[in-house]
């Protein structure tokens, strides 16, 4: 299996650390609001890479964080709170946030078919590992009191930007909107491990410490997380290509200062989803998330064989027509795949079985590309071979590529068709008239059309499988 590697910029065969088995972190996410569908193609791409290593037969142990402790927008203690901003927007406690946010995550994780990872730590319960963590690296040397806060002190490294070479004169103070200059430290890139100094006098979450009381830093967090429950050395580190600087940066600082050696060996980053203004967030444009989807009519899995497209190393632009495209594409799928539902008898053609996995292997095996992975799939329905072994294909991929291909294709086979030849072609008209106003995304129109086509005693439904007219 070959894998780029953001450390080293180039793909390199994946060998992990020991024999059969894979070490994988991934950075979750702040609970203070809900995951926009940009956060969430980070997630779907890590759950390829997951499930492709379980598919080579490798034994893989995934371990997410979930910060639900006050998240600066800088290491120099500005902007916003991002857990106390969600607390006073829906007057709630902070915790009532965390969880609140937090169980929506995993249901959005689980409309998309994201697996859960087998371990799952909120920040806020390792607040004494953290501590223990962060008085190793001030005994060691690197790292400072200032302020009344506590810095990692980036001059004790031989070599502090791994991802990139900046040269420290062109290093900008801060990373964000809004970032000032922090003058209680050394050096530009120092970043603080504990505050206990806050711009912030209102902060909920605070904890005792030997330094005070405060609470951790943007960075220890993970670092603490991986080391506890993977030990000192990690095979793979995942996230969005935005943590690469200075969030991933800074894990590795504050690891090998700790450890005493190299902690991660692969870093897999996931570019951004872009709009036609630009990079997604939740405070610009229209809020994208996984409710908007299917309150417009979108099955979740639609998202999900989206992002599949396209690799995962290239920008992908997101906009309603290119949605619309790959619902029509991935329905055309089913569609394909569902008359072979019908009959499944025959045995297995192994060595048709065998040529058809093994370019399954060498499309996911060449740094995750699950766009000729779908390829392959159509591959699958050219071939000559029989149903059996076509399904028998098409099921085993599908436990990497996680669209419910054949449990779709089953449901569109056996469900009951409507015969348009028993419904008015005053109701059927309406129905493209809607189809229209839907793509045009004039909504309002929509609702206006379905409300007449329910007064002439049909009812129109958006289900996962398309468009369903019944008389009521």
């Amino acid at each position: 299996m070959q894998l780029y590697n953001s450390l080293s910029h180039k793909k390199e065969e994946f060998i992990p650390r020991e024999a059969g088995k894979v070490s994988m972190y991934t950075c979750g996410p702040t609970v203070y609001h809900y995951a926009h569908i940009g956060n969430l193609r980070s997630y779907i791409m890590e759950d390829i890479l997951e499930k492709y290593l379980r598919f080579t037969g490798l034994d893989v142990k995934r371990v997410m964080n979930i910060t639900d402790v006050g998240h600066l927008t800088s290491d120099g203690d500005t902007g916003d709170d991002k857990m106390l901003k969600g607390a006073k927007r829906e007057h709630k406690t902070v915790m009532e946030i965390a969880k609140f946010y937090t169980d929506a995550f995993f249901a959005d994780c689980a409309k998309l078919n994201i697996k859960t990872p087998d371990v799952v730590v909120p920040a806020t319960t390792y607040i004494d590992e953290f501590i223990r963590v962060i008085s190793s690296l001030m005994e060691k040397g690197y790292a400072y009191e200032a302020g009344g806060n506590i810095y990692f002190d980036t001059s004790k490294l031989e070599k502090y930007y791994v991802f990139n070479d900046f040269k420290e004169e062109d290093l900008a103070v801060g990373v964000r909107e809004g970032v000032e200059e922090d003058g209680n430290k050394r050096n530009k890139a120092d970043f603080v491990l504990w505050f206990t100094k806050s711009k912030f006098d209102d902060q909920e979450l605070k904890w005792d410490s030997p330094w005070g009381v405060g609470y951790p830093g943007w960075h220890i967090e993970c670092s603490c997380i991986s080391m506890k429950n993977l030990g000192e050395y990690l095979d793979i580190h995942c996230g969005g290509i935005d943590n690469a600087f200075p969030h991933h940066t800074n894990e590795i600082a504050q690891s090998e200062a700790y450890l005493g050696h190299k902690w991660c060996n692969y870093w897999f980053h996931v570019l951004h989803l872009n709009t036609n203004s630009g990079k997604m967030s939740k405070s610009s444009g229209e809020f994208l998330t996984v409710s908007l989807l299917e309150e417009k009519g979108y099955d979740p899995i639609i998202y999900r064989f989206f992002c599949l497209q396209s690799h995962y190393r290239k920008s992908l632009v997101f906009s309603w027509d290119n949605l619309d495209n790959a619902k029509v594409t991935f329905e055309k799928l089913i569609a394909k795949i569902a008359p072979l539902t019908a009959d499944k008898t025959g045995d297995i053609d192994k060595a048709e079985y065998g040529r058809l996995m093994q370019s399954f292997h060498e499309a996911l095996g060449n740094d995750i590309n699950t766009a000729m992975g779908i390829t392959v799939i159509y591959d699958v329905l050219k071939s000559a071979t029989n149903n059996a072994t076509k399904l028998a294909l098409i099921s085993e991929f599908d436990k990497v590529l996680g669209l419910d291909l054949i449990k779709k294709a089953e449901k569109k086979a056996s469900s009951a068709e409507s015969d348009d030849s028993d419904i008015p072609a005053e109701v059927m008209e309406l129905v493209e008239q809607r189809k229209a106003a839907r793509k045009e995304k004039n909504f309002a129109l929509a609702d206006e059309i379905r409300d007449k086509i329910t007064a002439l005693g049909y009812e129109i439904k958006e289900t996962r499988e398309g468009t369903q007219i019944t008389k009521k």
